[in-house]
């Protein structure tokens, strides 16, 4: 398997404008600032990927203020060498000092923050102690389009992560799938997305019969038979952005039902797409996908929202659900996966990536979601 050539790396000059929008999206929802945990959100705005740990690690974002990153000084060079040129300036700390101590001179002591969702509690309670004034509140709450939208560099890369998705999915139609456990299919899919540029394997679920009723089984010891119906639903991180992608596959010929199932998700999958157009609310296409299952009879067998964002993870805002008023804005990235699911019998999903555009939505994945016959 051969990969093209990788994009070119992100530069200093793109995580300063994208921690400058942060500063001026913290500012206009009234917030003093962002403080930024190792995890996704300070690779997004920085390109750092330290491990997250008990020293603390911390972007701090502050309108109008050069951005600082507070780091502990072992992990200084590693820093530097990450971010490169001069996007922002360090701050290290010993493992002598009180890392609180040298992050607080950074923080209104009377500001409310946005900070990582995934920021350890410890470090949040170690600043509150010294600065009691404080307050904070989760990215996801206070910014969460803060990595919505993609640029064109970023739709590059999930257009890329989609077509190695794509291409697993046509190659494990050719492997056997009765008289194996799901573990085994499970290997063959995760061998696959690496094969075809993944560097991380998120999940390779493989439900089988019974099994893919429980939409986030683990593919376990089940001896796929013939006549099960396979739930398919993979992905992980290529050039540093997400795919993700469902199709349901029928070891031999399908009885009437299970097709009749089947032909409902896909028809609602399809719907969810094409309600996919800017100023219109992720709800819609939530509301759009659910229309279609219900008006069948299985209103009560689709347990899930409609879809989730990707970008740096393979679940992110913004989410297809009832409720979600934020309109969709050309750029956003995010699954449509309606499923149906049969309590001790089978079930269906089948999903894409689609992508907002001027007028509309583009999938990013292009496989058939026919039901396709394994053996």
């Amino acid at each position: 398997m051969t990969s093209p050539t990788p994009p070119e790396p992100f530069t200093a000059d793109v995580y300063r404008a994208r921690m400058a929008r942060a500063a001026d999206s913290a500012a206009g929802a009234g917030l003093a600032g962002v403080l930024v945990a190792p995890g996704p959100d300070l690779v997004h705005l920085t390109g750092y990927q330290p491990v997250s740990t008990e020293r603390l690690t911390l972007l701090v974002l502050t309108p109008g203020q050069e951005p600082v990153l507070v780091v502990p000084t072992l992990e200084a060079p590693d820093a530097e060498a990450a971010i490169g040129a001069p996007a922002l300036s360090l701050r290290d700390w010993t493992d002598a000092r009180n890392p609180y101590e040298v992050a607080a001179p950074l923080l209104d002591a009377a500001g409310r923050y946005g900070i990582s969702d995934n920021a350890w509690a410890m470090h949040l309670l170690g600043l509150q102690q010294l600065l009691p004034g404080t307050s904070y509140a989760s990215l996801t709450q206070v910014l969460p389009m803060l990595r919505a939208v993609k640029d064109a560099a970023e739709l590059e890369r999930l257009a890329a992560a989609g077509a190695a998705a794509d291409a697993t999915y046509e190659e494990i139609l050719k492997v056997p799938f009765a008289g194996r456990r799901e573990t085994e299919v499970s290997a063959d899919l995760a061998e696959l997305l690496i094969g075809f540029g993944h560097s991380q394997v998120d999940f390779a679920i493989v439900g089988s019969g019974p099994n893919g009723a429980n939409p986030h089984h683990e593919a376990g010891d089940r001896v796929i038979e013939h006549g099960d119906m396979v739930v398919l639903d993979f992905g992980g991180l290529r050039y540093g952005y997400g795919s993700d992608t469902s199709r349901t596959v029928h070891v031999g010929e399908p009885t009437a039902e299970e097709q009749r199932v089947h032909d409902v998700v896909r028809e609602a999958q399809a719907a969810g797409c094409a309600a996919v157009r800017p100023g219109a609310a992720c709800q819609d296409v939530d509301r759009a996908a659910r229309a279609v299952i219900t008006e069948f009879g299985y209103g009560d067998r689709f347990i899930h929202r409609t879809g989730h964002g990707i970008g740096v993870t393979t679940h992110e805002p913004p989410y297809m659900i009832e409720g979600e008023e934020q309109p969709l804005v050309p750029g956003m990235c995010f699954s449509v996966e309606p499923g149906i699911y049969l309590p001790g019998r089978f079930g269906v999903r089948i999903e894409d990536i689609v992508t907002v555009t001027e007028d509309g939505g583009r999938r990013l994945n292009s496989t058939a979601r026919e039901l396709a016959i394994v053996g």
